[in-house]
């Protein structure tokens, strides 16, 4: 592919990171293009690097001023890490961040080399290529570099461009830490099935599975609104009606989770101080 990199530094090697790099090696990015930084990297990522010919933390000065620097660290690390970093920039560099609730202006402020910055917020399904990211250029990116940054985040699953970098911070709410709410969906079905008298093992099973389902409907049913499929399985006056009732009253789900992004929004906003 004619936009991805001839040299790539990746900036902590977590489980996001190592999903995005996965992700990019088969998309077909060369493993002797990619460096990754990170010196709490794990044995899977120590045997990634060795068998696919990728350099694991060498000498700062050999992967310099790479086409692009994707900073995958926790935002609370930027600060301690930024001086090392600062160096790697260079003029032609493309600055890649998936860390949440730092702004393009704190980026800038610690990597002040930096001319080029995009601002990207995937979550957790990247790392079996169904992730979704949220995605704001800064406005020193060029076209080039833009489609570099697109390619690269669509290893991973979908990108969604944002006009705002303000907005940021609710996809980091709404998708960002959406997967955790998903998963918490699953544990409280499974209780609750538990409750009326499943076997734990059993409501579990079928928790997981209906979510599982459920979101593979959504995936293939692109095109059929979310509320519909909810309609289709809402027979008036059937259970699911019932139960609906329940998460539709005024102190339902909505309300509850317009609380939740509201919290998770503020939290982001927050780590950019």
């Amino acid at each position: 592919m004619a936009n991805l990199p001839k040299s790539l530094v990746l900036v902590g090697a977590g489980k996001m990171g190592g999903a995005m790099l996965r992700g990019w090696l088969a998309l077909g990015v060369e493993p002797g293009a990619i460096c990754v930084l990170d010196p709490w990297a794990g044995e899977d990522m120590k045997s990634l690097c060795a068998e696919r010919g990728m350099r694991l933390n060498p000498p700062a000065a050999s992967c310099a001023h790479p086409e692009i620097l994707v900073l995958a660290i926790k935002p609370q690390s930027l600060g301690e890490a930024a001086p090392a970093l600062a160096p790697l920039v260079g003029p032609g560099t493309l600055v890649l961040s998936i860390m949440a609730g730092k702004t393009i202006a704190d980026i800038t402020a610690r990597l002040p080399g930096a001319q080029s910055i995009v601002r990207a917020m995937p979550n957790t399904p990247a790392a079996v290529g169904r992730g979704i990211t949220g995605v704001a250029a800064g406005p020193g990116v060029t076209p080039g570099q833009r489609a570099a940054a697109d390619a690269l985040l669509r290893a991973i699953g979908a990108v969604e461009w944002l006009a705002d970098e303000g907005l940021i911070d609710a996809v980091t709410a709404v998708s960002g830490s959406g997967p955790a709410y998903v998963f918490y969906l699953v544990e409280c079905l499974a209780e609750a099935g538990a409750a009326a008298g499943l076997p734990p093992d059993i409501a579990l099973r079928l928790a997981r599975a209906t979510v599982e389902g459920s979101g593979e409907l959504l995936y293939r049913d692109a095109a059929t609104p979310a509320s519909q499929l909810r309609k289709n399985v809402t027979s008036p006056g059937g259970t699911t009606a019932a139960a609906l009732d329940v998460l539709t009253a005024s102190d339902g789900l909505a309300p509850l989770m317009a609380r939740d992004i509201a919290a998770a929004k503020q939290r982001a906003a927050d780590l950019s101080r």
